[in-house]
This record gives structure tokens, C-alpha cells and sequence, in this order.
């Protein structure tokens, strides 16, 4: 297995245009060592969650002045900073507790 620098991966990002972005499927993408992401598509009713996100998203773009995207970025760092506490709290962090 070889061992990328986060350097390297931030270096690939910054490279990145955003016409490739758009044509990634990050679910698909991520799904090879995550693969609740293809599955839980086929078993969740996904509407009142994204019902809600885009409530919040309102809310952030509303109560900042943000525009779309960056309501999105803030509100996906947020969740993502959520995770991370709640890891460190209780261990969390495999599947299906």
C-alpha cells in the first residue's frame, strides 16, 4: 500500500479544476472504503434530511450573507467538526454502533 503525503493531496486538490469536480460522483468515489454511501441510497428516505439541510443551509445564507456554496462548505465543516468531537467523546468512529 503506498503512503501519500498529505502535502501531495492537498497539492492535488489545488489542481483540481471545477469542471472536474463537477464530474466526480464523491459518493461513488468514496464508496470503495465506505460503502454505506452506495447503500444507505437504497434504504433511507433521504427527504426529511435534505428537507432539513436545506433549512439550515437557509438559515447560514440568510443570517451570514453566505452564497450557496459557501453556506454548503460552512455547514459541511460544521457536521465534519461535530464527528470529530463526538469521536474523541466516545470513541466513535467504525460502523454501526
Amino acid at each position: 500500500m503506498f503512503d501519500i503525503d498529505v502535502k501531495e493531496i492537498e497539492q492535488a486538490i489545488e489542481r483540481t479544476s471545477p469542471e472536474t469536480e463537477k464530474k466526480v460522483d464523491w459518493s461513488q468515489a468514496w464508496a470503495k472504503k465506505y460503502p454505506i454511501l452506495l447503500e444507505y441510497q437504497k434504504e433511507v428516505d433521504v427527504k426529511p434530511y435534505a428537507a432539513q439541510l436545506e433549512a439550515m443551509l437557509e438559515q447560514l445564507k440568510s443570517g451570514y450573507g453566505y452564497q450557496d456554496l459557501d453556506a454548503f462548505l460552512v455547514l459541511k465543516d460544521i457536521l465534519a467538526k461535530v464527528w470529530t468531537e463526538r469521536e474523541k467523546q466516545t470513541g466513535a468512529g467504525g460502523a454501526g454502533e
